[in-house]
């Protein structure tokens, strides 16, 4: 298999195999403990799925703009998005 079209480097990879993993973790976790919804401080109802999603999506909001204003050190914009992942967790 050819993968040459893709500029596959140790970064990269881990990135893809860390999204694996959560996938992996979340689906081990609904199959023992299947989530409920619950209403937070956004108030609309959201199960561990869509707060993942949520997580997510500011996380690349967050080093996005971290590399606009910043520059390439991304190792803080890391820190703040596991925080932010944390506060979406507990109060969303």
């Amino acid at each position: 298999m050819d993968l040459s079209w893709m500029a596959w480097t140790w970064p990269t990879a881990i990135f893809f195999l860390v999204i694996a993993l959560i996938l992996v973790v979340m689906t081990v976790l609904q199959i023992v403990w299947p989530s409920s919804e619950r209403v937070g401080i956004l108030g609309i109802a959201t199960q561990r799925g869509d707060r993942l999603f949520v997580s997510l999506l500011g996380a690349a909001f967050i080093h996005l703009a971290w590399l606009g204003l910043v520059g390439a050190d991304l190792w803080w914009a890391l820190g703040l998005s596991l925080v932010y992942a944390a506060a979406v967790f507990k109060w969303v």
